[in-house]
């Protein structure tokens, strides 16, 4: 097929540049703010004050436990690819034990900061060998698509520190309780266990239950604990506690224990070329190096893209139909209808021989506001036919043989065909030609309406006329009226 690459959102950069910090695990917020910020700070104050080129409008500096966000905006909107590369190679660099990535952010915004991330979602009980195919992952999908940017959340680094419990199932059971009641002890004595909402007149509270608060793991083993046969024990009794690492984080889907890949495609690369290659080349490998038990789920854009495919589909076709019960109620004949509907197919192609045609001077996906185009060229390229077709039968009834009605039609209705598919494609050169930033939300629509409409008018002119003269009554001998001529030969 000739259309090109399918894509969810059109790539719209905003007039900034966004970088996310990853900090090590267990760095508290305020040992950033009082050893990192400043750094950073006294980097932008040149810039701020105007005395480095390009001179910023604003910025601003966010963080929380175990990471954080810059944002940074130029004056001169036209310099923002300026200000992307400084805070790589000034700003951002040499900071004591942060990874750093700066981008100009993404209009339209999304999980990790883009409308067009791709998800991967691996999910196992062997937490190891899940964080391990993880780090392997991000690893082979950036030496399978070069420029793409590749989010892990959670981290993999297995840095903070963390207790397990591990239940002692004899001596759990011994006490009457079960792995289930076990689990909303330990929710008790953790971060609590919510019990439900109290309504106060103003405000909805949530109702927690908690433990009294312990300092170490001892004055966690040593919290009593009431059981159903009536006694108290110690819950180090019935867990045993151990200590150890892991991440910053945990995620869960559907109950899993989870860890996602955020894949943003480089500028210039469609989202349905990467989806192709992650199907066909990333997740073989990553299925034979996970547990049997693990699954992988693809989400994100590609969800999307396929749900919005499907839908749009159906809509088109939907349109379509809708389209041709009007014409056949309008004109109350099938064959009309038909006639008039043909515009369609051809006008579809010559939107996707425009796009094809944008595709090769600069990247022009299939992206969502493309696919509405196809949509919205059905209202406009059947006008013209409607046009050609209703005067020809006019013509017909007035009393004209075929021929002379045709040509009436084309004579009568020519000025208004060329004004209303003219008008049309000037209003949409705009939207195709223009370079402002942001120009192309709107680019792919505008050129499949142009190449639809041109295609459309050789339709209305040329072939539409020769369908309509199909079926003429001839007359019982050649003298009884002269030999018809060509539609376009009898304007005067």
């Amino acid at each position: 097929l000739l259309l090109p690459p399918l894509d969810y959102l059109p790539d719209v950069k905003r007039a900034a540049v966004d970088a996310f910090l990853n900090v090590p695990p267990g760095t508290s917020v305020a040992t950033v703010e009082r050893e990192v910020v400043p750094q950073i700070i006294e980097r932008l104050r040149p810039y701020m004050d105007g005395e480095r080129e390009p001179r910023l409008r604003n910025y601003y500096i966010l963080l929380w436990p175990n990471g954080g966000t810059i944002g940074a905006r130029v004056v001169d909107q036209s310099r923002i690819g300026e200000l992307e590369r400084i805070m790589r190679e000034e700003v951002l660099v040499g900071l004591p034990d942060i990874r750093a990535n700066a981008a100009q952010g993404n209009l339209f915004g999304g999980f990790a900061g883009s409308s067009r991330a791709l998800l991967v979602n691996l999910q196992s009980a062997d937490v190891s060998a899940l964080y391990r195919a993880a780090e392997n992952a991000q690893q082979r999908a950036e030496a399978l698509l070069p420029g793409v940017q590749v989010q892990v959340w959670p981290g993999t680094e297995m840095a903070e520190p963390q207790l397990t419990l591990i239940p002692n199932d004899a001596r759990v059971l011994e006490s009457g309780l079960d792995r289930r009641e076990l689990g909303r002890v330990t929710r008790i004595v953790g971060d609590g266990l919510w019990l439900g909402e109290y309504f106060d007149g103003d405000r909805r509270l949530a109702v927690m239950l908690r433990s009294e608060p312990w300092d170490n793991p001892e004055d966690l083993a040593n919290l009593p604990l009431a059981t159903p046969l009536g006694e108290v024990q110690r819950l180090g009794d019935l867990v045993r506690i151990e200590r150890g690492t892991g991440p910053s984080s945990l995620r869960r889907l559907d109950g899993r224990r989870t860890v996602t890949l955020a894949l943003v495609p480089p500028a210039g690369l469609a989202l349905e070329p990467m989806i192709e290659t992650v199907q066909s080349e990333l997740l073989p490998a990553l299925r034979a190096e996970l547990p049997a038990d693990a699954s992988i789920r693809v989400s994100g854009s590609a969800d999307s893209l396929a749900r919005v495919v499907r839908e749009l589909g159906g809509q088109f076709l939907l349109a379509a139909a809708l389209l041709f019960g009007l014409l056949a109620a309008l004109f109350r004949s099938l064959r009309d209808s038909l006639l008039v509907c043909l515009a369609l197919p051809l006008a579809t192609v010559g939107g996707v021989l425009a796009l094809r045609l944008l595709d090769l001077l600069t990247p022009q996906p299939l992206d969502l506001l493309t696919m509405m185009g196809f949509i919205i060229l059905l209202g406009l390229v059947v006008n013209n036919a409607i046009l050609i077709v209703a005067r020809a039968r006019q013509a017909e009834r007035e009393g004209s043989d075929r021929d002379q009605a045709v040509a009436t039609s084309l004579r009568e209705r020519m000025r208004p065909v060329f004004s209303s598919t003219l008008t049309s494609i000037a209003g949409m050169l705009p939207l195709v030609l223009s370079p402002a930033p942001g120009s192309e939300i709107y680019r792919g629509l505008g050129v499949v309406i142009v190449g639809g409409m041109s295609v459309s008018l050789a339709f209305t002119l040329v072939l539409l006329p020769a369908l309509l003269r199909l079926g003429a009554t001839r007359s019982a001998s050649p003298q009884a009226r002269p030999a018809a001529l060509p539609a376009f030969s009898q304007f005067h």
